[in-house]
């Protein structure tokens, strides 16, 4: 969503905040160029799903001068420790930097509501576009390329079909906390995992080494189903979360 106004300043980085990938950066140094930042979490699968997306704006545009930011703001409690989230950062391949909000100081600036939180400020350090959740993929990217006057070239296909804005998906179904057996509607179930183990999903045992949102059943398209999780000594479920899949093609 572009911001009708060019007066909402880019809040200051709490100087007492540790960063991953880069030594420590100020965001008044980064006056002159456009600046993406974008609140995530590796424990929800929602921050996951746009993770792809931060990646290669980073790589498709840093030369150009987009500087791509994302803030670890935790939601669980494996994000609360930083080398947690260190691991994490280096499992996923992220090679941009990554501001370690622990306490949520900054989130608390930004007053978010949820995660992930998408926020392009321009070079004067002045919010351009703004988006929570997923999606505005495009128009995100539409917003990059007009602040670094690149405009026009093909945006990132999308990674998800159902990030196209035209395409019809369902709701699913609310998160639950701790583990959680029995019925849903979705596109795919997760579960926020942390220790070392294993659990068993209808029946299939899956291998737990990682902290983090882990991807337990992914359906081609919203589905209703019955999900039976047992959790294995050394693991801990935070929760089981549902992620929307497109709608049937016979969906009234």
């Amino acid at each position: 969503m572009r911001v009708p106004t060019d007066t909402i300043a880019a809040p200051m980085f709490p100087a007492s905040l540790k960063w991953l990938n880069v030594a420590t950066l100020r965001m008044d140094k980064q006056r002159g160029r456009p600046v993406l930042l974008e609140f995530w979490d590796f424990c929800r699968p929602a921050s996951l799903r746009t993770l792809p997306y931060l990646k290669a704006w980073h790589e498709r545009y840093a030369e150009a001068g987009l500087r791509v930011i994302s803030v670890h703001a935790p939601g669980f409690p494996p994000g609360r420790d930083p080398e947690v989230v260190a691991a994490a950062v280096e499992r996923l391949g992220i090679e941009h930097p990554v501001l370690l909000d622990t306490d949520l100081q900054l989130w608390q600036i930004y007053e978010n509501q949820g995660w992930p939180s998408r926020y392009l400020f321009n070079q004067d350090l002045r919010l351009f576009e703004v988006h929570f959740g997923e999606g505005g993929y495009h128009e995100t990217e539409a917003a990059i390329q007009e602040l670094l006057g690149i405009e026009g070239a093909a945006p990132l296909p999308y990674v998800h079909p159902e990030d196209d804005p035209d395409a019809r998906i369902v709701v699913p179904t609310a998160d639950v906390e701790g583990p959680y057996s029995g019925p849903y509607e979705a596109g795919a179930v997760w579960a926020v995992l942390e220790g070392e183990g294993e659990i068993v999903v209808n029946g299939a045992t899956h291998a737990v080494d990682d902290a983090g949102a882990q991807l337990l059943v992914a359906h081609d398209h919203h589905e209703a189903g019955v999900l039976e999780l047992e959790v294995g000594a050394g693991v801990l479920c935070h929760a089981v979360c549902f992620t929307p899949g497109l709608a049937p093609a016979d969906a009234s």
